[in-house]
Formats: structure tokens, sequence, C-alpha cells
């Protein structure tokens, strides 16, 4: 959602293919950069991710990931250089595959206020009318958060947004 958004904002696509993912190039603070949704699984995440590093124009150091997280709360956003999956299974399957933390994400806080019985259901379910009005929200500020990161570095990003 969060891609769709920028994509959007830039006046880009999202469409091209190439490892298994879709690919759209977009103007971010006069910089160019790749919006890329991999269309693997999310716990096979890193493969698709590692692929696309493959090509010399692009790099870990500029690579940013964005997940979803149940163990923020929702509507969160948390900016963070490197760290660990943290249980989330598509961040596990990038570090595993690039052998590394050391990458930029942007996670979201996904995690509701009652008890669920089972993550995976959880996260596959559509957001209820009134969570939509956050969702827009946190959505609108992460865009800002990925922007920052690009223009002002990740410290700058992290001061501002956690």
């Amino acid at each position: 959602m969060l891609l769709d958004l920028i994509a959007d904002q830039s006046r880009s696509q999202i469409k091209r293919e190439e490892c298994r993912s879709l690919i759209g190039r977009a103007e971010i603070e006069n910089q160019t950069a790749e919006l890329v949704k991999p269309q693997t699984y999310m716990n096979l995440s890193g493969e698709a991710v590692s692929c696309l590093l493959q090509k010399d124009d692009r790099s870990i150091e500029k690579l940013i990931v964005v997940s979803d997280d149940l163990a923020l709360p929702f509507g969160s956003i948390r900016v963070r250089p490197k760290g660990t999956h943290g249980g989330q299974n598509g961040l596990r399957s990038i570090i595993d595959c690039l052998k590394t933390q050391e990458f930029i994400r942007v996670r979201i806080g996904i995690q509701p206020e009652h008890p669920i019985s089972s993550a995976s259901n959880f996260v596959l379910e559509k957001f209820s009318k009134i969570e939509l009005e956050t969702v827009e929200k946190t959505l609108e500020t992460a865009a800002d958060a990925v922007r920052s990161i690009i223009a002002e570095g990740t410290e700058r990003a992290m001061a501002r947004f956690n």
C-alpha cells in the first residue's frame, strides 16, 4: 500500500517485471528510485531482493525495506538503519538471503488492541472502515519518512519519525 501511494505521488507506475518482482522508477527528492514489490510469498521476499541487488547500479546501502510489524502498535512507524527480523518472515527471508541485517527498514505497526488467534490469518484480513482512516494517515507519514531517508539520511528520519 505504501509503495502504491509513493508511486501515485510521484506519478509513476509499478509494473515492469524483473526477479519475480514488479518495479517502477520514481523521482523522489530529486533522486531516481526504484519501487519494488516482490511477487513471491512474503517468506521468500529475500530471493527477489537478492536477485535485484545483483545489478551493478543497485546496492544494499541504498536499499529501504518496508514491512508491516505485528510487534508495533497499530499506526506507528519505526525507521531503523539495521536490526533483526523481529519475527517478521519477510525480513527474516531478506536477512537470510543477503546474509546481513545491515539495511534500512521502515516498519509499520499493525498490532491490534485485541488478542489474535492466528497471525497469518490476521495479516491477510482487510482493514475495517474505522481502521482505514488511521491506515491512510500512517501511510502518508510513512511516505514522508521514506522521502526523508532519501533526502536527509536515516538518522534524521529516525529523529523525525520514530
